[in-house]
């Protein structure tokens, strides 16, 4: 065999450990503060500023979790029913509308359509906390401050969003089942509805998604807009927790259940939609 022959197989091998290698590290950055985060939910305040995080002593998970619904008089759960209200259904209704408007840009014709998508397209480049000022002062305006309708109205838009539904309707929905539609009677919102919101399941779920996750995890808008606790999200109240931790210690080891819990349902949501959204990401990528 000549030499050529021999260093090609050594290349190949040399690059595939790289890659494992560079694999292996990423899996370890993303699952090792997951991993303290699940060791550190059930220990005790003394242990959590111990050296024997990893050792199964000093383990209190239950007794966490009774404080930390237990803690000013429930204040978590009231948070967490209002995040799963801001999120949930904040981000089925953009999704909704979000696909919706993708759908238009898609199929209709109007005037200065693709002007238009360019402005949706450079609002996906803003930053979300370079809006809060000017939502603020709209919201202000309204007298929607301090209400839940002044975090749950700005979230039901999403430029992004919009640009999916419009890279899915090209890629699920043919026009000549649209025109199909039409010559058998249907008209626009039947044909919309009926036949094409069900050949966009897929991309439906995929921007609800990515819905979720931002609005789960959106902070900086319920700070700027809230100042009642009782409408607070999960991430504004363990936040507030955390900076009292300083003064309290007993907030510390609420803190630290109360975000192992914040992520439960974006990992329950993303393993029982993962079927649509792997789906929804090939066609956006294939289209």
């Amino acid at each position: 065999m000549s030499a050529a022959g021999t260093t090609l197989p050594r290349h190949r091998l040399l690059g595939r450990a790289t890659v494992n290698t560079i694999v292996a590290l990423s899996v370890l950055y993303t699952l090792l503060p997951v991993l303290w985060l699940v060791l550190a939910a059930g220990k005790t305040r003394d242990a959590l500023f111990g050296s024997n995080l990893l050792s199964l002593k000093d383990f209190s998970f239950l007794t966490n979790l009774h404080d930390l619904f237990a803690m000013d008089d429930g204040q978590y759960g009231r948070w967490y029913l209002n995040s799963l209200l801001y999120a949930v259904v904040g981000a089925a209704l953009g999704a909704l509308i979000s696909v919706a408007c993708g759908y238009a840009f898609d199929k209709y014709r109007f005037r200065h359509k693709e002007k238009l998508f360019g402005l949706v397209l450079a609002a996906v480049m803003v930053p979300q906390t370079v809006l809060a000022l000017p939502l603020y002062l709209m919201a202000s305006g309204t007298g929607l401050v301090n209400t839940f309708w002044a975090v749950f109205i700005p979230v039901l838009f999403n430029p992004f969003g919009v640009y999916l539904g419009r890279i899915f309707s090209q890629g699920y929905v043919p026009d000549e089942v649209l025109e199909a539609a039409r010559m058998d009677g249907a008209g626009e919102l039947t044909t919309y509805v009926r036949v094409a919101l069900r050949m966009l399941g897929p991309g439906l779920v995929t921007v609800f998604l990515f819905q979720l996750t931002a609005i789960w995890n959106n902070f900086f808008l319920p700070m700027v807009m809230l100042s009642d606790q009782d409408l607070y999200p999960v991430s504004l109240g363990l936040y507030t927790w955390n900076s009292s931790a300083s003064v309290s210690p007993e907030y510390y080891p609420v803190v630290i259940m109360g975000s192992l819990l914040a992520v439960l349902p974006l990992i329950l949501a993303f393993a029982l939609l993962q079927r649509f959204w792997r789906s929804g990401l090939t066609a956006g990528a294939v289209k």
